[in-house]
């Protein structure tokens, strides 16, 4: 009998159902060998060559796959076709020792279909080295950084802190982004509109575009002087139509979904974070319902293109359908335009079970790659130019003619209907309405749109994009606003600065994409692993010996003040740690005294100690929480926030939780603050 070895219990499952008696399907539970986690392992002197240990949650994994491989026949390696999947096949190969005492064969598929298993049993293949060599550079480029870079940050700024070979990069995204944002001035504009009529009936605005032939810019009128100018010009006009111009609008449908893109949708959608869609697209995998969800290829299959065409004709009739096969083409560097893009395997199939969550992700997935060779939506569009005097102003209108693709994959789109309107027909004005406006800042990255800069940029790949997004969070690099936008905390602006300063390739935008390149390149075969490695180390190496004797912890991490500590006199210094900044005194270690900032400070009483007052706090994991400033003399702590006033009912403080209600922490007595309620009958503490 075969012994077929995949990643993951779920599609073992799947796939077993496929191959009833005709061999056994066991998973390895993920990676089973790595670089060791107490040590740098990496010999650098001899050819990079990396340690690899046995992961402890795999050995016992590992004992019953090497008595399952010595009964078997044949051994069948199917992990997914990436170079993580062909870096666990590798791994396997050597710890079961296939191929010298068994035989294997390596077989990869898009999708967990019976007919793409026994097409992937036609053809099966060795281990591809040049894949398992760009997988086994990344993880010694991560770790090269990772170990040493990370030391450099304990000593001259915070323990615990880490540097992370693309991590870091996508920290100077956001961090750079609120730069802007907090360097940016407004700068005031106006602009003019007017409500007009035709002389029966029909009311519509026009925006003013023009004048003196000139077309006006955004910033073109500065002020409400200037407004108030042309207001005046316009008295007594008359308002002409002058153009009138009819056409149809035809658009595209978007292209099927990539990972990158599907992040991007699910987060607008449903909010769901990118390391949670991934999940979900794994679950949906492994059982079957869609194709590999690691991809940035916009490929799809004759087959499914020619499914699609029929499913469209079917259910929505022959003018839903393109008329052709619609085929996609990437404009991603280093794309695997061999990979497909994300699709349901099969177009009437979803199983019952899914859970609200799954059912929504696939519900999109489904809904694009069906709407993406569908007709085009047809808009009927009307432009309106209306002249006064030396001014002219403009209308627009739209109607939706076909629907097209978006019969099932809805998108916002705006219908201004307009009147009937005739070129030299006289308007009557109703009224001018000027607006003042300002420029608004950039916008803070959301999950959604980091993710498009980083692939835009050549940052990560579709494997790497949620881990990148996880890690900058867990470190406590970047949080998430009240908008749920990042933005960098005070120790991701201090550490992305000394990074920008000190080791400038390490986060430059520019040398991480050529990175990803040079490991697309091994994956290739055009490129030597080793080679890659080296090119980076030593020039890092050297850099990083230089920078331990230059770089100052004092000026990093230390202001001086003018407060004097309670405890023993000395001057309080502003000192860094890793969850932000606090007070400290200068005689450290002699005088451990600290206090919180100003503004962590909550100017609210402790109610169970009464002496000490409550301060916002973060817990080892970056988590914020509530607690008394005279810990551990006093351990009272809250998650929420408290608002300062008690319960009516139970004398707690009430707290306002993170959707807004206000509410007693205390289960037991359940009070909570209705919103038509006033808050201000509530006894302040």
């Amino acid at each position: 009998m075969n012994l077929v070895i995949v990643e993951s219990p779920t599609k073992a499952k799947t796939i077993g159902r496929f191959l009833n008696q005709e061999g056994r399907v066991l998973s390895s539970y993920g990676h089973i060998r790595d670089l060791p986690e107490d040590k740098f392992g990496i010999d650098i002197k001899n050819n990079f060559k990396p340690n690899y240990t046995i992961l402890p949650k795999a050995e016992e994994t590992i004992r019953l796959l090497k008595k399952e491989a010595q009964g078997a026949s044949l051994v069948i390696l199917a992990t997914d076709e990436d170079r993580e999947g062909e870096a666990i096949a590798y791994h396997l190969t050597y710890l079961l020792g296939l191929d010298s005492k068994k035989p294997y064969q390596r077989i990869v598929f898009h999708e967990i279909t019976k007919s793409a298993i026994e097409e992937a049993f036609k053809n099966p293949r060795k281990i591809d080295m040049n894949l398992v060599d760009a997988q086994q550079a990344r993880r010694i480029l991560d770790r090269i950084v990772g170990y040493k870079l990370s030391p450099f940050l304990w000593k001259k700024v915070a323990r615990g802190l880490s540097a992370g070979r693309v991590q870091s990069v996508a920290v100077r995204l956001v961090a750079e982004r609120e730069t802007k944002i907090q360097e940016f001035i407004p700068q005031e504009y106006w602009t003019i509109e007017v409500l007009l009529k035709k002389l029966k009936n029909g009311e519509f605005k026009a925006l003013l575009v023009k004048k003196d032939e000139k077309i006006l810019g955004q910033l073109e009128i500065k002020d409400g002087k200037e407004a108030k100018k042309i207001i005046k010009d316009l008295k007594g006009a008359e308002y002409k139509v002058t153009s009138l111009e009819k056409k149809e609008i035809k658009r595209n449908p978007l292209p099927p979904f990539t990972t990158s893109t599907l992040q991007q949708d699910s987060w607008k959608k449903f909010r769901f974070p990118a390391k949670f869609t991934m999940k979900i697209a794994q679950n949906l995998y492994e059982r079957g319902l869609i194709t590999y969800h690691r991809t940035d290829s916009l490929n799809l299959s004759e087959q499914a293109l020619f499914s699609a065409k029929k499913f469209i004709e079917k259910n929505y009739g022959k003018n839903y359908w393109a008329g052709f096969l619609r085929r996609y083409k990437t404009k991603i560097k280093g794309a695997q335009e061999a990979h497909e893009a994300i699709r349901p395997t099969y177009l009437d199939k979803k199983s019952s079970k899914l859970d609200e969550n799954q059912s929504k992700l696939y519900d999109l997935i489904w809904r694009r790659f069906i709407a993406c060779q569908m007709a085009q939506a047809i808009f009927d569009s009307t432009t309106v130019d209306i002249s006064a005097k030396k001014y002219v102003f403009r209308a627009t209108g739209q109607i939706l003619k076909f629907d097209g693709f978006l019969n099932v994959f809805p998108m916002k789109f705006e219908e201004t209907e307009l009147p009937p309107l005739k070129k030299d027909e006289l308007l009557k004005l109703i009224k001018l309405i000027p607006s003042q406006h300002f420029t608004q800042p950039p916008s803070r990255y959301t999950e959604a749109t980091l993710i498009k800069a980083l692939e835009e940029n050549g940052i990560g790949r579709p494997s790497t994009y949620a881990p990148i997004l996880s890690t900058i969070q867990e470190k406590n690099y970047i949080e998430k606003d009240e908008s749920k936008k990042f933005r960098p905390t005070e120790i991701g602006f201090v550490v992305n600065d000394l990074l920008v300063s000190h080791f400038p390739k390490i986060v430059d935008i520019g040398f991480t994409a050529l990175m990803e390149e040079d490991l697309d390149k091994i994956a290739d075969g055009k490129e030597k692993w080793v080679k890659v490695c080296r090119e980076f180390y030593e020039p890092f190496e050297e850099n990083l010996k230089q920078k331990y004797e230059e770089v100052s912890k004092k000026d990093i991490t230390e202001k001086p003040t003018k407060k004097k500590c309670p405890k023993c006199g000395g001057n309080l210094l502003i000192r860094l740690g890793k969850y932000g900044k606090f007070y400290a005194c200068s005689k450290f270690p002699k005088c451990r005294y600290t206090e919180s900032l100003k503004e962590n400070v909550l100017g609210i009483k402790c109610p169970k100690c009464k002496e000490g007052k409550i301060v916002q706090k973060r817990t080892k994991k970056n988590k914020i929480f509530y607690g008394c400033d005279q810990y551990p003399k006093c351990d009272f702590a809250l998650w929420d926030k408290p608002t300062g006033k008690i319960c009516p009912k139970c004398k707690s403080l009430l707290i306002q939780t993170k959707r807004g209600q206000i509410k007693c922490p205390d289960k037991e007595c359940g009070f909570e603050l209705k919103k038509a309620e006033n808050s201000d009958n509530i006894t302040k503490k």
